[in-house]
């Protein structure tokens, strides 16, 4: 995939659906609703790699997402909604009153791309803010932040200060084996 993902809006409004379904399922306690990816419009039956955001106001309610395409799209999408709304290990559980007037998007991402950086100054220079998803790894330590993040910290000092920060690093600096990738995204949002 390219740094850019194009989406026609048939697959635009099936991605919004199905995550819509199942966060008020997974709210009531109801089980996921069944799939045929044959039926799906392309390419939500490929291999796809996405985050489901949820908002209340401008309050973040829960964002679970995968990195790298591993199952198909519409599948992807069902998993990551489902689990925003009941796993976000930041957040309880949603509840099925707090639907009302929730806001929900889905964010699919391009194959992560390795950024060639040997300290910071340099992983600085090649990010380019507003556009680039980023993932930083050093040991076990993984952290990801989507482009979207970028509205809330348009510095990118401090945009890699506090993804260091989320993924338990030292800010200010560069841990041993730091290792950085960039991603591309699509953003749809929808309000339930």
């Amino acid at each position: 995939m390219t740094h850019a993902i194009d989406l026609p809006a048939p697959a635009r409004d099936r991605l919004l659906e199905l995550a819509a379904d199942a966060i008020r399922r997974a709210a009531h306690h109801a089980p996921a609703s069944p799939i045929a990816l044959e039926q799906e419009p392309d390419p939500l039956p490929d291999p796809g790699a996405s985050f489901v955001t949820l908002k209340q106001g401008d309050a973040l309610r829960g964002c679970i997402g995968t990195l790298e395409a591993h199952r198909p799209l519409a599948a992807d999408v069902l998993h990551n909604a489902r689990a925003a709304t009941l796993h976000d290990p930041r957040f309880p559980p949603l509840r099925a009153p707090e639907l009302a007037g929730l806001d929900y998007s889905v964010t699919l991402l391009t194959a992560p791309r390795p950024i060639e950086a040997s300290h910071r100054w340099a992983l600085l220079d090649r990010l380019q803010p507003g556009r680039d998803g980023l993932v930083i790894q050093a040991g076990a330590r993984r952290a990801t932040f989507l482009p979207a993040v970028w509205e809330q910290l348009p510095d990118p000092d401090a945009f890699l200060d506090a993804l260091l920060q989320k993924a338990g690093l030292p800010r200010g600096g560069w841990p041993e084996g730091l290792q950085a990738w960039r991603y591309g995204s699509l953003e749809v949002a929808g309000e339930l």
